[in-house]
């Protein structure tokens, strides 16, 4: 009887470490001092007009890597979500087009300076539109030594980081899915691009970065993988 137990428990033990393996992401743990998870944050309705036309837009879009030491809101960080990723139409179809409405891009935010908003990671959630933090911490300074020590990174009170799951339009389109998924990110990024200059913010589209140093510094999900850093701020 008493090795029953004794086996038992060792097997209860062993389920209890498998179950930590699957949920392990396999990826280096964050920094000290940052926790996981927190509150979902519901974002304030986006405004569907403004002052400035689709045309001044476009004529005044520019690559802007300095900002003033200003704060954004929530309000103007979920218009900019809103811009890349926000819900448009019946069936969830987005601002941007997606090959076969499969959407494998994902938003994150990294906030250092926003009104009413803790600094930490966080992700869109385009249903609902909320942002939920996955890590709390200004992770400004260490996603900029991870983008080859660019000051935009740093100093931006926002970075808007956009990631992709490949295997949501692989699935389908197998290889030639991944050109898909470059086109919907570039529809995506310009987006962000037209809606900071109707906001008068400056932003940038940043593609030099160590991927797994992003991945890593961000605690991104296995098989999730950073495509572009967008530092945002006012100019």
């Amino acid at each position: 009887m008493e090795r029953r137990i004794l086996l038992a428990a060792a097997l209860i033990l062993t389920a209890a470490g498998l179950v930590g393996i699957l949920v392990w992401t396999g990826r280096e743990p964050p920094s000290k001092g940052l926790i996981a998870a927190g509150p979902e944050v519901a974002l304030p309705q986006p405004r569907m007009e403004s002052n400035t036309t689709v045309e001044v837009a476009l004529l005044s879009r520019r690559s802007v890597r300095s900002y003033l030491q200003e704060p954004l809101t929530l309000a103007e960080i979920g218009q900019l979500l809103w811009a890349a990723q926000g819900i448009t139409g019946a069936g969830g179809l987005r601002t941007a087009p997606s090959a076969g409405a499969l959407y494998p891009l994902e938003i994150l935010v990294i906030a250092g300076d926003v009104t009413d908003l803790v600094p930490g990671v966080y992700r869109y959630h385009p249903v609902g539109h909320t942002i939920t933090r996955i890590l709390e911490g200004d992770m400004r300074k260490r996603l900029s030594t991870n983008a080859l020590g660019q000051g935009a990174v740093e100093k931006a009170p926002v970075v808007l980081v956009i990631t992709a799951f490949y295997g949501r339009t692989t699935g389908k389109y197998g290889e030639r899915g991944i050109r898909y998924v470059h086109m919907e990110a570039g529809h995506c990024a310009q987006n962000v691009y037209l809606e900071a200059t109707s906001l008068g913010f400056g932003t940038v589209s940043i593609g030099a970065f160590d991927d797994r140093g992003v991945m890593d510094t961000l605690g991104l999900d296995p098989g999730e993988e950073p495509l572009y850093l967008m530092p945002v701020g006012r100019v």
